[in-house]
């Protein structure tokens, strides 16, 4: 069928693939099952193929590569232009070939297993720690329905529950003294796995390399440092560390018409979870800022009293996404007299 470029709408059972030749024209319009999809690639000879980056696009693109094709994942906000008319499978995989095919185009890298591991442990480990947040407030709020109040954070959740339980001059029945037995030991077994994947996440940046480069940077730690090589891994990728900031939506959002300059908020595109790491570890920078070397030092306060403390915040954790891609890419350690 000559076909040089592939696009692939998948699924979980059902795949819809659109092929063109050297000279653009459709040679081939399939949809096919899960079961004969890797036979039928199998059988194809070397070629460009695009996919969505979506769930089980790092799987498929890793199993396509090593048949010796060319894959490549497009975030489906870049494909979006491409569909013609109303949405279906086989309109999806004809913009995901056309997509593929553009000189310009910007693609998401493909995951290895081991950045899919320590992101899944990313989110595991998220997912306790909302759940135990979720847990202690429930635990408040029932609490102060009986006249009990508890102060705000969980380590006074953990150390005044025992008491409040054991305290028989409240107004706790032994029903509700049983309820919060139980909801105690699920606070105990929320803090249990959160600390099991923490060690696993500190396991880990101990022998990696780029971790461990990444650890010297202030305001970076286990979890960001772990977080940044699963989800971005290469940093190649990015032709400068402003693109990778704008990766993860820490540059300002435009609205630029008519050689008139608009400059929002921050974009807010990317990974929210990364995002969110690399803002709370600035917040912590700025709290011992007068540790910091004294350019930096100067650089932060003078950013507060012009912008304040958020914005400052903000920059802060651009300007850290912007030195790890340096940090990724050139294979030095941090100085802080570079920046």
């Amino acid at each position: 069928m000559n076909i040089t470029t592939l696009g692939i709408d998948i699924a979980k059972n059902v795949f819809q693939l659109h092929g063109v030749n050297k000279a653009g024209i459709t040679v081939l319009t399939k949809k096919i099952s899960r079961k004969k999809f890797p036979e039928f690639i199998a059988q194809l000879e070397p070629c460009l193929m695009g996919m969505e980056a979506c769930g089980g696009s790092n799987y498929w693109g890793r199993k396509f590569r090593s048949m010796g094709h060319d894959v490549r994942l497009i975030s489906p906000q870049f494909v979006k232009p491409y569909v013609k008319s109303n949405k279906n499978d086989a309109v999806d995989a004809e913009a995901i070939c056309e997509a593929v095919a553009r000189p310009n185009m910007r693609y998401v890298s493909i995951k290895s297993i081991e950045q899919q591991d320590i992101q899944s442990i990313h989110r595991i480990r998220s997912r306790f720690v909302k759940e135990r947040t979720a847990l202690t407030n429930q635990i408040r709020g029932l609490l102060a329905e009986y006249g009990v109040v508890i102060p705000q954070g969980i380590s006074n959740v953990r150390q005044e529950l025992p008491f409040i339980v054991e305290d028989g001059s409240n107004e706790l029945s032994t029903l509700c003294r049983n309820l919060f037995n139980n909801l105690y030991e699920q606070l105990q077994y929320s803090d249990k796995k959160v600390k099991e994947y923490d060690l696993q996440i500190q396991e880990y940046c101990r022998n990696n390399e780029v971790c461990k480069r990444l650890l010297e940077l202030p305001g970076v730690g286990e979890l960001i440092a772990t977080a940044i090589v699963a989800s971005i891994g290469d940093a190649t990728i990015f032709r400068n560390g402003r693109e990778m900031a704008a990766f993860i939506g820490l540059v300002p959002k435009q609205y630029s018409s008519g050689g008139k300059q608009r400059l929002l908020g921050i974009s807010k595109r990317g990974d929210r979870y990364l995002r969110c790491l690399l803002i709370h570890g600035a917040r912590s920078v700025l709290f011992r800022a007068k540790n910091l070397p004294k350019k930096q030092a100067q650089w932060l306060n003078s950013l507060i009293e012009r912008r304040g403390r958020n914005r400052a915040t903000v920059a802060l954790a651009n300007k850290n996404a912007r030195v790890m891609w340096a940090l990724m890419t050139k294979g030095e350690n941090f100085n802080a007299t570079k920046i």
